[in-house]
């Protein structure tokens, strides 16, 4: 008698983009984050998480940033400072302090939703077939994500949801993928390819940008990106294969940070 046939596991992915108030993760806030969850098998989208970031003070992490100064005595003690939420950043993403106020969740509610959502999200797989993130310049992403788990006191549970590796030093990182090093892999041979820009590989692989300025519109063309040159992958001299869903991102930025 034949054994049945192993179900398949879906594999997914989550592309992340944030928005900040500078360019520091050590000191700079998280003004918005957006999240995709992506089947890789179709590209299908499973669920999206969006949110401002209510303003917030910087807080001492443990072997982060400088050491605290010692106090003489208790009027000594520093008064809270805000994080950084420097006037060039927040113009550029066109976010202001008034829509982070208004609009903004607090931190750590953020991280407590967004485990939520990595938990709704994520398939019953073996450990090697864990979603990981995909993002445009991710190592940037990475630390402001760091930084969200890390202020909620939940970095230990990001590992439950996402694929990662621990370095030498006990630190857990994510397993990320970055668009750019997937771009330079995919259009390096062409000759009118100098720079590999969010906006330029979409212009260079057909991919219709409608001009907006969240994150939420970041991740879906980041998203669509990796979509066109994993079709090419699958392909068989450019035919064949399944097709794979696009995402309409709307843009309203004139050009995409990285």
């Amino acid at each position: 008698m034949a054994a049945p046939k192993q179900e398949k596991s879906i594999l997914v992915a989550y592309t992340l983009d944030f928005e900040t108030g500078g360019l520091n993760c050590k000191t700079s806030a998280c003004t918005q984050i957006a999240v995709h969850a992506t089947r890789l098998d179709t590209f299908e989208r499973i669920g999206t998480f969006v949110r401002y970031i209510a303003p917030y003070y910087k807080k001492e992490i443990k072997g982060v940033g400088e050491k605290r100064k010692v106090l003489k005595n208790k009027y000594d003690a520093d008064k809270p400072q805000m994080m950084d939420y420097e006037d060039k950043a927040l113009e550029y993403s066109a976010i202001t302090m008034e829509m982070l106020e208004c609009q903004g969740v607090e931190i750590n509610q953020v991280a407590i939703d967004l485990l939520k959502f990595f938990e709704d999200t994520s398939p019953k797989v073996s450990k090697n077939m864990k979603p990981f993130i995909i993002g445009q310049n991710i190592l940037f992403d990475e630390g402001f994500l760091c930084q969200l788990f890390e202020y909620a006191g939940l970095m230990k549970e990001l590992p439950k949801y996402i694929r990662g590796h621990e370095d030498f030093y006990g630190h857990w990182h994510p397993l990320i993928l970055d668009t750019i090093t997937l771009g330079q892999l995919a259009l390096c041979n062409q000759e009118n390819i100098s720079s590999y820009k969010l906006e330029l590989m979409c212009e260079n692989l057909g991919i219709e940008l409608d001009d907006a300025h969240d994150a939420d519109a970041d991740v879906s063309a980041t998203t669509n990106v990796v979509a066109v040159l994993t079709q090419r992958m699958r392909n068989s001299n450019g035919e064949g294969g399944v097709q794979i869903g696009m995402t309409k991102s709307e843009k309203t930025r004139k050009h995409f940070k990285i």
